[in-house]
């Protein structure tokens, strides 16, 4: 399964392993101002690593709710889905950065490294994917 962590500027993306039990890294790919979601790139790693499903992070509001850019997040997952084939689980990504930075902090890397927004995002990526693989979140 192919977890995704759809942002502005970059997209964080994790695999689980074949038994659908663990997530792990995959590199995150950026985003440029004013360009098209890189759904074709997505897709490519989706079939290089054989994924048959996909799991997007849902960006509730603290309150439950949608914003815009849960609109948008959905208009994305949708494309995505209907691009790759595959089906398509929503997660409920509230909070997710929040953990994810404080994982990549207490990782006990360099200060420079652990402030690399890649592996915030990419960690990010790896919460959701877990979080779905571990049954819960899903929305």
């Amino acid at each position: 399964m192919l977890g995704v962590d759809y942002g502005e500027r970059r997209v964080g993306l994790a695999i689980s392993d074949p038994t659908a039990t663990i997530a792990t890294p995959l590199p995150v790919l950026r985003r440029r101002r004013g360009q098209r979601p890189p759904v074709a790139a997505i897709t490519r790693l989706a079939r290089a690593h054989d994924a048959v499903a996909i799991v997007v992070g849902l960006p509730m509001t603290l309150d439950g709710g949608e914003s815009e850019w849960t609109t948008e997040v959905r208009r994305f997952g949708d494309r995505l889905a209907q691009r790759t084939g595959l089906p398509l689980h929503w997660v409920d990504e509230r909070l997710t950065s929040v953990e994810a930075e404080r994982a990549v902090r207490a990782s006990g890397l360099p200060r420079a490294k652990r402030e690399e927004k890649d592996r915030i995002d990419t960690a990010a990526a790896m919460l959701i994917l877990q979080r779905y693989l571990d049954g819960g979140g899903t929305t």
